[in-house]
């Protein structure tokens, strides 16, 4: 994809809404098309990862071990979006079988309100257990979130709580950080484990 002049930058962006009865709509983004002339390692999406882990250490580029990686970014409360897609990767690294030791998989919080290190800790250990949760400040993930072209805001519900509309993608990262592509919410399978193993390839 990155020797082509013109590329199409699919960052897939289901957006969650919940209303009165927790129902669950879909927006997607308007697909971007790259200038002509550019690369996907161009398109500017990514940068330095300084967090904490579910663990409660700090998780910061340095533990990818230079490994790439695929980053998705959520919330615990999501009610659809991030546990399809956390359960999608889980059976994509199954799948992967020795390939999977050869990346990382991360999931930022949007939503640091709510999503302590223990909450992520609680919430991941029902997905494979390689999956490597990440919290911050809000202004540690606004940082990341702008790094990664990410979007999200709170939402109020008719509770007096709120939801979070967040972007949906799965982006991937080679070893050297820059952007190879995405996985979209719900593509299909074979797609799915097929642009990981590229991606575990190098």
């Amino acid at each position: 994809m990155a020797g082509r002049t013109r590329l199409l930058l699919v960052l897939t962006a289901a957006i969650v809404t919940v209303g009165i009865a927790a129902a669950v709509g879909y927006r997607a983004f308007e697909t971007e098309k790259a200038p002509a002339g550019s690369t996907v390692a161009s398109l500017g999406i990514g940068g330095p990862i300084n967090l904490v882990a579910a663990s409660g250490a700090r998780f910061t580029s340095a533990d990818l071990e230079g490994k790439p990686h695929a980053i998705f970014f959520g919330f615990t409360h999501c009610p659809n979006v991030c546990p399809t897609t956390l359960s999608d990767l889980t059976l994509d690294l199954d799948d992967l079988g020795p390939l999977a030791d050869r990346l990382k998989v991360l999931f930022v919080s949007v939503d640091p309100e709510r999503d302590t290190p223990q909450i992520m800790k609680d919430y991941l250990s029902a997905f494979d257990p390689r999956i490597i949760g990440l919290t911050g400040t809000p202004t540690e993930i606004a940082a990341i979130a702008k790094d990664y072209h990410v979007f999200y805001e709170k939402v109020p519900t008719a509770d007096g709580d709120y939801t979070m509309n967040h972007t949906a993608g799965v982006y991937l990262m080679n070893a050297k950080g820059e952007f190879t592509g995405t996985i979209s919410f719900e593509e299909e399978r074979d797609v799915q484990i097929a642009k990981l193993k590229r991606l575990a390839n190098g």
